[in-house]
């Protein structure tokens, strides 16, 4: 099992720190998590992550359809998205995401 997210060098890992996380699919202990968790509760080791969310080449892309979408850091125009923003302070082009 690998919980150690080994596939995101550059992202900050939070550690458990003696908090006895524990994967709610495969009762697995989970190491480190790619975000810091509100409660212990509906975690998931990488490996239960991938099978419960697999990522799908038929992913949905959400079209700007003339809402103006722009990137916060290049200011460049965002035709797609793989999500329907709910604000649109924040959002990033795939470039600057990518960096």
């Amino acid at each position: 099992m690998d919980n150690n997210n080994s596939g995101e060098s550059n992202r900050q890992m939070y550690d458990n720190n003696g908090k006895g996380w524990t994967c709610c699919d495969c009762q697995g202990s989970i190491d480190k998590l790619p975000f810091e968790p509100h409660s212990d509760s509906n975690l998931r080791c990488f490996d239960c992550h991938k099978k419960f969310y697999p990522v799908s080449k038929d992913r949905r892309m959400y079209d700007n359809d003339g809402k103006g979408w722009t990137c916060c850091e290049c200011g460049g125009n965002i035709d797609k998205l793989p999500f329907n923003p709910r604000g649109t302070d924040n959002l990033r082009c795939s470039d600057c995401f990518n960096r």
